[in-house]
């Protein structure tokens, strides 16, 4: 089973090992706030309607729940704490203060810059008291864009930028030819078309000192807009196909992914 937590609402799916079985919709519930507490008691709600014990669990966490940056590794490093006082020291120079309250996580390497996530310890300590109350398995906790960068490697193009558009929010991986240079994250305006994307990358590109790409992927439910066209040749955008029941509530949509096709 998959499970969706963002700041507003929870979903549950059940998802099978068999592809010609659907993934299944259980249930969803509101949250009433987006602190670990108000969401450890939607969750308890959301598992209390259905029997789960002993079910593996991934739980994909809503990006606005963690924090997503690039970390460069200094040279010469050659241990995994060079790597983890690395990204501690980014961390401070993008968010301000310490880690303390944070679990990292990371693609740790150190020949090339990776992509490093901090996740609330209180909330992780709620998905944990859940999965002793309901006895399922706790497989895997992901942020929402690690699991969409995961699932698109392989398709990814050489040049391109990858982004991710979930609950009006497009975040972006920049990459400086095949290495990650920066992830940034921007609400979408309402009626934004592919005037607003191209202008949106431009600036980007210029904040973290890039030329523009050659191409954008994007996954999630993007304007349809974006895709490329006869004419519209500062950069193609490729807008990966999209499975889920278009009726299914973001949260749904979030639960689901990273799941292998």
């Amino acid at each position: 089973m998959r499970i969706g937590i963002a700041p507003d609402a929870l979903a549950l799916v059940r998802t099978s090992i068999w592809p010609h079985e659907r993934a299944r919709l259980l249930g969803q519930v509101a949250a009433t706030g987006a602190d670990p507490v108000s969401l450890g008691a939607a969750l308890g709600m959301l598992l209390g309607e259905h029997d789960v014990a002993g079910l593996p669990a991934t739980v994909v966490l809503s990006d606005d729940l963690v924090r997503l940056w690039q970390v460069t590794p200094p040279q010469g490093a050659a241990r995994l704490a060079d790597l983890e006082a690395a990204a501690a020291l980014r961390y401070q120079a993008l968010f301000g203060g310490g880690l303390g309250g944070w679990s990292i996580s990371a693609d740790w390497d150190a020949a090339r810059p990776f992509l490093a996530a901090a996740l609330p310890l209180a909330l992780l300590e709620q998905l944990t008291a859940a999965a002793s109350s309901q006895r399922f398995r706790l497989v895997e906790i992901v942020p929402q864009f690690v699991a969409a960068m995961n699932q698109h490697r392989r398709v990814r193009r050489a040049g391109a930028w990858f982004g991710v558009v979930h609950g009006g929010v497009l975040s972006v991986a920049a990459f400086d030819g095949d290495l990650l240079a920066a992830v940034r994250t921007a609400p979408i305006p309402a009626g934004a078309d592919r005037d607003w994307l191209e202008g949106h990358v431009a600036r980007e590109a210029l904040r973290v000192g890039l030329s523009r790409p050659e191409r954008l992927q994007i996954c999630g439910p993007a304007p349809t807009g974006w895709a490329s066209s006869a004419g519209r040749l500062k950069f193609a955008c490729t807008l990966f196909e999209d499975e889920t029941d278009p009726l299914w509530p973001d949260c749904a949509r979030l639960a689901l992914t990273g799941r292998a096709p």
